[in-house]
This record gives structure tokens, C-alpha cells and sequence, in this order.
């Protein structure tokens, strides 16, 4: 597989079709991400574990055209992996309920969230402890029966640019702001009025009742759609 320049593949993994034996995914991990799987408390985290990270050798080792167990992991200062050996291929993982998400570019830094939408929540009391003040006020204008996936696609939004920006929680979410409608754009950032020119933002929806979202650090021509099925695609 080859990525074209300025060029964006997602894939998605509905992790419901996926036999309840993880053995043979599980031996391409290395031994740390192996540990890691094992510390999950829970028997479906540590199955979405397991299944995001081989899937993600998997699908770098056709990009790369290498073996997937070669592939060498290294991790930035909060903890946001990159190929040690092969730097240039960028690339970012989300999960949430069934649903698996990676995103694969050349160069840029890119980060990717999905989320389950749930509905058992009071909307405006989340949006207004963790979004800035238009996120607030654009929410409040939209029907009540459409504010949850408003509400998740301004998460999203910003999920992925934070995740892109490869710093954690190091600002507040408050500090930038993100658009809630169907086009998604990074509006303002506090401390850069030049930085919302810098960034591509889009969303997307894997399945049905899950919202997706992608930040590229640069310009995006094309994005393409895949599934992945594991072994017997």
C-alpha cells in the first residue's frame, strides 16, 4: 500500500466481528505492548487493545512493506508513539465501544478520536466545563434533539487536535475553539490568531452511532475510507 502526498487513509475496525480468540493478533505485539494489554481490568478493553495495536503493525508493515513484528516503537514526551525506524509515517489510533479507528499520513502530525454517542447526559453541563465560550454558545443555538451529536462532533474536534498536537492536556480545552456544524474547522486558538490557517479538520462517522474526527498539522487533498477486517481480508 502507498500513501500519495497529502493524502490521508482511516480505517476502521468494528471489533464485534472479530472471533472471541485473540491469540494470533496478540502474538505480534512486542513484549511491552503485550504487558500493556494485560494490565486492562476489563476483558473488552484489553480486547480493543490487543486488536488496535496489531492492526496497526499490520496495516504499517504493508505501508512500510516490513515484517509487522520488526516494527520498533518509540513514545514523545506524553506518551504519543511514533516508528522509531521509519519517523516519516505518521499515524494516530482512537477506540471507543466496538469501534477502532487509525489514521496513516506521510509527514504531518495528524491525530484522530471516536466516540460512541451516548445520550444519558445533561449536554450543556460537559460543554460548559470543558468548551470554549462560542463551542458554548453555538451548542446552545442548535435543536435540543440534535445537540448530542453536535456535542460529539465538537469533542471529537477537539480530541483529535489535541492528540495532533502531541502535548496531553498541557492547555486547557477552552483555549481553542473548533466549529460544531456539519464542515469542521479549527476556529481561534488563544495563543496563535495565525494557527487556525495551519490545520485541516474533518469528521466522519465509521458506523452507525459513533462520531469520528481528524486533525492534519497541514494541507489535506484527500481522504480515503477503508475497513479492516483483519486476517481474512
Amino acid at each position: 500500500m502507498k500513501l500519495l502526498s497529502n493524502s490521508v487513509d482511516i480505517w476502521s475496525i468494528d471489533t464485534a466481528k472479530f472471533p472471541h480468540d485473540l491469540t494470533s493478533y496478540f502474538q505480534l505485539l512486542s513484549q511491552e505492548e503485550q504487558l500493556r494489554s494485560q494490565r486492562f481490568k476489563f476483558e473488552n478493553d484489553q480486547r480493543l487493545n490487543i486488536l488496535a495495536r496489531s492492526a496497526l503493525r499490520l496495516l504499517a508493515g504493508q505501508y512500510l512493506n516490513c515484517t509487522p513484528v520488526s516494527i520498533q516503537m518509540g513514545y514523545e514526551e506524553y506518551d504519543k508513539p511514533y516508528f522509531l525506524d521509519y519517523p516519516e509515517l505518521k499515524f494516530n489510533v482512537s477506540h471507543s465501544g466496538e469501534m477502532i479507528v487509525l489514521a496513516f499520513i506521510q509527514q504531518f502530525e495528524l491525530g484522530v478520536d471516536v466516540e460512541y454517542i451516548k445520550t444519558d447526559f445533561e449536554v450543556m453541563d460537559i460543554a460548559d466545563n470543558f468548551f470554549a465560550h462560542d463551542e458554548i454558545q453555538n451548542l446552545k443555538e442548535v435543536e435540543k434533539e440534535l445537540q448530542f451529536e453536535a456535542f460529539y462532533r465538537c469533542w471529537t474536534r477537539k480530541e483529535a487536535f489535541i492528540k495532533a498536537k502531541g502535548s496531553g492536556l498541557s492547555f486547557p480545552l477552552a483555549d481553542f475553539s473548533v466549529s460544531i456544524g456539519e464542515k469542521a474547522k479549527l476556529l481561534a486558538t488563544r495563543w496563535d490568531a495565525e494557527e487556525k490557517n495551519e490545520w485541516s479538520l474533518s469528521s466522519f462517522m465509521p458506523k452507525n452511532g459513533y462520531v469520528g474526527a481528524l486533525a492534519v498539522h497541514g494541507p489535506v487533498k484527500t481522504i480515503k475510507y477503508h475497513e479492516w477486517k483483519g486476517f481474512e481480508a
